[in-house]
């Protein structure tokens, strides 16, 4: 090793041609592995002076340890989404017998980067995560899984990691809502999206575009904007509702922002939805709280949530290969209300 990098499970692995698994295997004195390589291997990680996450290891291999933590990070407490998932792992995790730790990215890298780094310091033996909105460098992602660190992502996943990953389905939850709308009589559909670094907001953004091009309708950038929460919605949406050519139906990245076009076209006298329509994201207990209530695409949060636990539990416990990114979809389901027709 070079410098004062710590070896990894991965550099192990690499020295001897062989899998992550395997190495942990070996560190574990697993009779899956002959003796021969385990003292190979053990020898090689002691003059190396390596020091794996040993909860996390020893939890792998045994379903009676008495402390089992998972860390779980979330871009912000305040969207019903993730709290909803957060509930779903959390009922999981503790019918299975382990606890979680919280913490709170605030959709921001650097803070993501230590938060990964302090759960690896207090041993959870494993982590599941949303990246954060600014999210680019996945390094610290990497780290974790060459240190044998169990990840599973939800909603916001990396694809610069190898790693197991719970999402639903956004193409097909658009590309329904956006038809919907243009089956209902719209045929100027506005888009309200998140950051496209973000793999959520290119799927939402391509199931829009193609129910569009699909019935027939043209494609206009001028009514595609980068909007995703309420009060973005309330300082873009008036200048749209005066233009000549003003859109008749709003589709939005989630219902907060779906919420924020609502109480600014019904302040500038539109009636919805005979004037506008409009639909949200999510189907969360907002949704119901306007007036008139929200059509919405219902993400199932809890159920991502219990999928991810799921998913963790078995990487932690043998039965899900540590070294295979297992991947799971939650479908969708349109819930029709009082904005659209």
């Amino acid at each position: 090793m070079k410098g004062s990098t710590p070896l990894t499970m991965k550099d192990i692995a690499k020295e001897f041609g062989i899998s992550v698994a395997t190495v942990s295997r070996a560190l574990q004195n697993s009779s899956r592995i002959s003796i021969e390589r385990r003292e190979q291997i053990q020898k090689y990680a002691r003059e190396h002076n390596f020091s794996p996450n040993m909860l996390a290891e020893s939890l792998r291999h045994s379903k009676d340890m008495p402390i089992k933590i998972i860390g779980v990070i979330i871009p912000q407490f305040v969207h019903y989404y993730f709290s909803s998932i957060l509930t779903g792992i959390e009922e999981e995790a503790s019918a299975r017998g382990y606890r979680i730790m919280i913490a709170q990215s605030d959709e921001k890298y650097e803070k993501e980067v230590k938060i990964c780094q302090s759960f690896f310091e207090n041993q959870v033996c494993g982590i599941i995560v949303s990246q954060a909105k600014d999210t680019v460098k996945y390094d610290h992602f990497q780290k974790l899984i060459d240190n044998g660190v169990p990840l599973v992502f939800y909603d916001r996943i990396c694809t610069g990691v190898n790693a197991s990953r719970v999402v639903v389905d956004d193409y097909m939850g658009a590309y329904t809502a956006v038809t919907h709308l243009i089956d209902t009589g719209c045929k100027r559909i506005a888009f309200y999206g998140s950051s496209m670094k973000l793999e959520i907001s290119k799927n939402r953004y391509n199931g829009y575009k193609d129910a569009l091009l699909k019935h027939g309708l043209e494609y206009d950038d001028t009514i595609t904007k980068f909007c995703d929460n309420r009060a973005d919605a309330e300082a873009i949406t008036p200048s749209l509702l005066s233009s000549k050519n003003r859109p008749d139906a709003f589709f939005a990245v989630n219902d907060d922002t779906a919420i924020g076009v609502l109480y600014t076209a019904k302040r500038m006298g539109f009636r919805i939805p005979e004037d506008v329509s409009i639909c949200g994201f999510t189907n969360g207990n907002r949704a119901i709280a306007c007036d008139p209530m929200l059509t919405t695409v219902e993400q199932r949060g809890v159920l991502v949530g219990e999928e991810a636990a799921n998913i963790l539990i078995g990487h932690v416990e043998g039965s899900l290969p540590i070294d295979k990114a297992e991947k799971k979809v939650v479908r969708t389901r349109l819930v029709i209300r009082g904005t659209t027709k």
